[in-house]
């Protein structure tokens, strides 16, 4: 039996083309208006809600536009935070974070998702607070900024102490007071906000500016920085466990205290700060010593000293007296010696009235020979003899000129017997290393460096290795030896005869 499409046909099952069904006035709808649609009907449904979940995905762009999703155990939707919103939030987002966020749904038509753009965003309680906190004390921790060897010493006595806190608040006061009260000092206050949005920043900030004071400019460089505040909640507090503050502090060039809230509280900054007061008032105590105490410490010091000073001497004027009781008396000392003194002094009065009595008898057996006449005439024969002797000066004069011609000659001959006189006509002199002239060929071998002395200075040689054991002709220098030699003597050269065995050599005269 044929079947006919036409008999069933409703006009809603689906065909090739699309008809318009009879009585059908429902137009098609295009995706962006189906979209608008929507994002009406959820942004008038829900236009105020709070959601509470886990931040995941965090993310920043570069608009300042904060990006995220908050999820439970069986649902997650995105987020969106205008940069107008994020630049207010009093802490930074990151993932794993419980937070209450306010805000209206909507949807994105781009993607057809719907999410809700974030008008404020809480932390879910102290518990996911103190969470945060400590995993940004972690991380922090794992960067070396609150590490022991960081941590260095703090002034004796600062000259200048910095204080960043409030300047309406009572914790500048209980400082300066207590400052005034132990050791009046010079102190910079730099007020800030201690709690609030901007505070944390302006903390930071008031921190580096310290440390870019340099010494000697017209604002006095703190010796010491104190970062104070009052007590209260952690929300209260939670600007200095912002980890801007936490950096500033561990990168500061001046040593910084930390008193942020009472005994119990305890912020990041304490961890990153050289020292950690439980106090504001506690800051200024450990700041500056007691001047009181200062000056009886200086008072005992100094007694001290001089009981250290006179101590020597008064211990070495009790050994002098004990010393001095057991010496003997000096009369008993001097006795014996007194006693022999006056023995020499006799005997020399003695010996000296003896002596005068022998040189007087001695004085006058002499007296005797010394007569006038006696000395006159012997005066008188001692010029006689004087005159026989004839040593008229004419004679010595005489004596003299005859000397000085029988040496007149000598003198003459004297530089024609340098040996180095041959040197000025092209000749050499060789000698050894001690100075000593060798006139033989034998000699000059055995030696093992000659020196050829020429007119215009002096040249080492080496023998050369057959010089030994042999009467033949000297053969040249080495090649490696550049010196001039003296010509060969002429072999027409008469010989001089020998002198006679046992003949002493004689210098005949010589002109």
């Amino acid at each position: 039996m044929p079947f006919d499409d036409d008999e069933f046909d409703d006009g809603r099952s689906g065909g090739l083309v699309a008809k318009q069904a009879a009585g059908d006035n429902a137009a098609p709808l295009s995706i962006s208006e189906i979209s608008n649609l929507l994002k009406r009907t959820v942004e008038d449904r829900f236009g105020f809600v709070r959601l509470r979940g886990e931040l995941s995905g965090v993310k920043r762009a570069a608009s300042g536009h904060l990006y995220c999703a908050l999820k439970d155990d069986k649902a997650v939707i995105d987020g969106v935070m205008w940069r107008g919103g994020a630049q207010r939030l009093a802490f930074r987002p990151e993932d794993g974070i419980e937070v209450i966020a306010t805000g209206k749904l909507t949807t994105f038509p781009g993607r057809s998702k719907y999410q809700i753009v974030i008008e404020t965003m809480e932390i879910a309680g102290e518990g996911a607070l103190l969470a945060l906190l400590e995993k940004l004390r972690a991380r922090l921790a794992a960067e070396g900024l609150f590490a022991p060897e960081r941590k260095r010493e703090l002034p004796f006595l600062p000259q200048v102490i910095g204080v960043v806190t409030s300047p309406t608040g009572a914790v500048i006061r209980d400082i300066l007071h207590r400052l005034a009260d132990r050791f009046p000092s010079h102190v910079l206050v730099w007020p800030v906000l201690v709690q609030g949005e901007g505070s944390a920043q302006q903390v930071a900030d008031a921190v580096r500016g310290f440390s870019a004071i340099r010494p000697g400019g017209p604002v006095p460089r703190p010796d010491l920085v104190i970062v104070a505040r009052g007590g209260g909640s952690i929300e209260d507090l939670w600007s200095f466990n912002e980890e801007v503050v936490v950096r500033a502090v561990a990168e500061s060039t001046i040593p910084v205290i930390s008193a942020v809230g009472h005994e119990t509280d305890t912020t990041l900054c304490d961890y990153a700060a050289d020292r950690r007061a439980p106090t504001p008032t506690a800051a200024a105590e450990i700041a500056v010593p007691v001047r009181m105490e200062l000056a009886a410490t200086l008072d005992e010091l100094a007694y001290r000293k001089r009981r250290c000073a006179l101590r020597p001497v008064t211990l070495g004027r009790e050994r002098l007296e004990a010393r001095v009781q057991r010496l003997p008396k000096p009369e008993a000392i001097l006795a014996a010696k007194a006693q022999k003194l006056d023995e020499l002094s006799e005997r020399l009065r003695r010996g000296l009235r003896d002596e005068a009595g022998a040189k007087r008898e001695q004085l006058n057996r002499v007296a005797g020979k010394l007569s006038l006449p006696l000395l006159r005439h012997r005066v008188q024969t001692s010029a006689e003899r004087v005159e026989r002797l004839g040593l008229h000066p004419r004679l010595l004069q005489r004596r003299w000129a005859m000397a000085r011609d029988a040496l007149a000659p000598m003198a003459r001959v004297l530089p024609q017997l340098d040996p180095d006189k041959p040197l000025e006509r092209g000749f050499a002199r060789v000698t050894a290393l001690d100075g000593r002239t060798l006139t033989g060929r034998d000699k000059a071998a055995q030696e093992p460096a000659l020196m050829l002395r020429f007119r215009d200075g002096m040249l080492t040689v080496t023998p050369g290795s057959g010089a030994q054991g042999s009467s033949a002709p000297t053969p040249p220098a080495p090649a490696s030896v550049e010196t001039p030699t003296a010509p060969p003597a002429p072999a027409s050269a008469p010989r001089r005869p020998a002198r006679p065995k046992g003949e002493e050599p004689r210098q005949g005269d010589l002109f």
